[in-house]
């Protein structure tokens, strides 16, 4: 293969070449939701606050179609933010801006993975590897959605309207909210990375469908602890919102590993 002719260095000096694509990439990235961050903002940030997001309507035509009279069919929601500390609409405006560049630039840091290390790999790896990224770029961003469009405006219609005492009034600061959205819309993404993971681990011998099933229930103490971590909030509805995907995603992986001999 001409990849061994390559010394060490030479493919350091590859690696350092593609971490300035990478970096170059989310630069100009960043640069453009900095100066679009004001539309964005208000479109698709703080789009779950209010009552004509999409999930919310659906939640209503839900309830109309099957003549659905509960409160999370038919509930009316509207959450209003304040910011109590001078310096925070400005670092939120640089930090937003970073992450939604890291989510947009994930296929090309994958490709550009792929690039670096295709040439070291014989066809039928290859062809594994190309496979794994692909599956990999979808699974993440269907997490992404997932966070985005239902869990995170499940999350934050039933914390922002859950009242302790009647002489407390709820009132959301900026930085708490997005905290909690970026938290957990990224966390999404990266949990429905696992039967990919999964799937890879399988491939090298460390873990098959038998070991799997075998250790469902410390799995799902293990993803309950996960959730809690990747939760701020810590509450109990929040855990289950997470939890409950983060498990289908654990059978899912037993699913997509071939049947080990005596399975």
């Amino acid at each position: 293969m001409a990849d061994s002719e390559m010394t060490f260095w030479d493919h350091l000096d590859v690696l350092r070449r593609v971490l300035f694509r990478i970096l170059g990439v989310w630069f100009v990235l960043a640069l453009l939701y900095f100066v679009a961050m004001p539309y964005l903002f208000d479109a698709v940030v703080m789009a779950p606050c209010r009552n004509d997001f999409i999930f919310y309507d659906l939640l209503r035509y839900i309830g109309r179609v099957f003549d659905l009279q509960g409160e999370f069919f038919t509930q009316e929601f509207n959450v209003k933010l304040i910011n109590i500390n001078l310096a925070a609409p400005f670092f939120i405006h640089i930090s937003t801006a970073f992450w939604m560049s890291v989510v947009t630039a994930a296929p090309y840091c994958f490709f550009e993975l792929w690039r670096f290390v295709s040439p070291a790999l014989y066809p039928n790896e290859r062809r594994g590897v190309r496979k794994a990224l692909g599956v990999g770029t979808v699974m993440f961003y269907v997490g992404v959605l997932l966070g985005y469009f239902m869990v995170y405006p499940l999350t934050l219609r039933f914390l922002s309207t859950y009242h302790l005492s009647a002489a407390i009034e709820n009132q959301i600061s900026l930085n708490s909210y997005i905290d909690n959205f970026m938290m957990m819309v990224l966390c999404m993404g990266l949990a429905f990375e696992l039967p990919l993971v999964t799937w890879l681990l399988s491939l090298l011998g460390i873990v098959h469908k038998g070991m799997l099933r075998k250790y469902r229930r410390h799995a799902l103490v293990v993803i309950v602890i996960v959730a809690a971590v990747i939760t701020p909030t810590g509450d109990p509805f929040t855990l289950t919102v997470v939890s409950v995907p983060l498990y289908l995603l654990y059978e899912l992986s037993i699913l997509m590993i071939k049947d080990k001999h005596g399975d």
